[in-house]
């Protein structure tokens, strides 16, 4: 991939890119939306990606106070991560990694990433950007410019890992590198991005100087 360039850092984003949340997060959602009035089927799909107080401000529902919901919203997902777990082979991928390397960012605030990272069994990063750390989250690049930035790097060095449109748009604003994983994606999506579908035969290459590339693996049966 990417014809042997080497990069500063990985950015990995959490909730469908390194672990899958998706069946916690829709059933923590519907009875939100359901309480709300709202079209389940359709709502659904137009809350991945983005910070839950964004998702329920675009709404615009009169009288709802959108901190207050997405509280409420967060303290109902750390209660349940009943059928959390990684995306295969990120665990393995992450643990290889230089410590110092790479950083998750996600739009999940600091408490609930926590608990799906233990859910799911894949390693705590020593570098975090969660929803409390930036005013304006995905698709404004603010977060991935961020973690770049607490790693020492600048974001046009690094790799963005991301699965939803919103982390894409962000990774692309900040000049990052992108590749899209296509795990938990129903259809199939347009993309101009280097696309996978887990961990299993992706390999990060590391130089002297730490810096990285990657290498996807070939089967016998695809080759």
């Amino acid at each position: 991939m990417f014809a042997g360039k080497k990069f500063a850092a990985f950015l990995f984003d959490m909730d469908g890119t390194l672990l899958n949340s998706t069946a916690a997060a829709e059933r923590v959602w519907s009875n939100w939306a359901m309480g709300h009035g709202l079209d389940v089927a359709t709502f659904l799909p137009t809350m991945h990606g983005r910070r839950a107080i964004e998702t329920v401000r675009r709404l615009a529902l009169p009288g709802v106070d959108p901190q207050h919901e997405a509280n409420e919203i967060t303290r109902a997902e750390i209660a349940d991560v009943e059928g959390v777990n990684a995306i295969a082979g990120a665990a393995a991928f992450l643990s290889a990694l230089p410590p110092d390397r790479w950083a998750i960012v996600t739009s999940s605030p600091l408490a609930l990433a926590l608990v799906r990272i233990e859910a799911a069994g894949i390693p705590r990063p020593a570098t975090m950007v969660t929803a409390e750390d930036v005013v304006h989250g995905k698709p404004a690049p603010d977060c991935f410019l961020l973690a770049a930035e607490r790693l020492g790097f600048d974001a046009h060095d690094c790799v963005v890992f991301e699965d939803a449109t919103p982390g894409i748009q962000a990774g692309e604003a900040a000049g990052a590198t992108v590749v899209v994983i296509t795990a938990t994606h129903q259809h199939k999506m347009e993309t101009p991005h280097e696309t996978i579908l887990d961990y299993n035969n992706l390999t990060a290459v590391i130089d002297a100087q730490g810096r990285l590339g990657l290498e996807q693996i070939r089967s016998a049966a695809a080759s």
